[in-house]
């Protein structure tokens, strides 16, 4: 797409950056909604951060998504940031305006997208969820159901005093029970699920699978698993196979992206199959 000069344009800042999908999406959407846009990488080193984004704000970007190990450091250096957000103590998202940096937190919505968007019909009130993994993306999914209505969440990790700290930090912020489990009883506590969540790395490419018995998960839970390389995770062929209702983790990517694309260039998107498919090219 050649450019006008007044270009609109923002990116993604992270350390490392170049494994990143977001300049994919975004790239497709500009190019697909005809706009005249650019959406750049943008590898920053954490000790540059604050200096970058007040560089970026000034050189007349619109915004910013923001990535590990960065989205805590982006609750520090916005002037405005959504309560949402703050409850869960990080930013994912920014918007570069004449009165300032304002940040929001995108991942909860992307997430419960993800799982209505794919015809799942799941309602955050239907019963316990429990959340494999403890790390940012763990976290966001516990506040995302505790937020969304959610009566109980568990959540559980390999290493327990995560899982504990995160229960702790957002126990006092949300309405609802959070119970930790225990890494070697995960099993024990699949019997009352209406959602199972793997929010791990655990069954990514590279990565170990995910053991877990899903001997006494009901066949009416729903199974989500936020890893997308690939698309089906043995956890998702698993409980498929045993006739649980599945939703890849894509979804969630390419929903979070939503907000900030049309914050930045004025136009709400749509997550189609043609999408996916350029996502999952290699």
């Amino acid at each position: 797409m050649s450019h006008s000069g007044k270009t609109l344009t923002a990116g993604v800042i992270g350390w490392p950056i170049s494994h990143s999908r977001s300049p994919r999406l975004h790239g497709h959407w500009l190019d697909h909604y005809g706009i005249d846009g650019a959406y750049l990488p943008l590898p920053v080193r954490p000790e540059n951060f604050d200096m970058a984004v007040k560089g970026l704000a000034a050189a007349g970007f619109r915004g910013a998504n923001v990535t590990v190990p960065h989205k805590e450091a982006a609750l520090r250096v916005c002037d405005r940031v959504d309560p949402f957000a703050t409850k869960i103590g990080a930013v994912n998202t920014l918007v570069f305006a004449e009165d300032g940096i304002s940040g929001s937190n995108t991942d909860a919505f992307g997430f419960l997208e993800n799982l209505r968007s794919a015809g799942a019909g799941y309602r955050s009130d239907a019963g316990p969820a429990m959340v494999i993994g403890a790390g940012g993306a763990g976290r966001g999914i516990v506040a995302a159901l505790l937020n969304d209505g959610a009566a109980e969440v568990r959540i559980t990790n390999r290493t327990q005093s995560r899982a504990e700290q995160a229960a702790d930090e957002l126990a006092g912020r949300f309405e609802g029970k959070i119970e930790v489990v225990p890494w070697h009883q995960r099993a024990d506590a699949l019997a009352d699920l209406a959602l199972l969540v793997n929010s791990s790395s655990l069954g990514m490419s590279g990565q170990p699978d995910l053991e877990l018995n899903l001997d006494r998960l009901s066949p009416d839970a729903l199974v989500n698993d936020i890893v997308y390389t690939p698309l089906e995770t043995t956890l998702l062929a698993r409980a498929r196979a045993r006739g649980n209702q599945t939703v890849d983790g894509l979804g969630m990517l390419l929903h979070q992206a939503r907000p900030g694309f049309h914050a930045w260039f004025g136009v709400n998107p749509e997550v189609t199959k043609s999408l996916r498919s350029r996502m999952l090219e290699p």
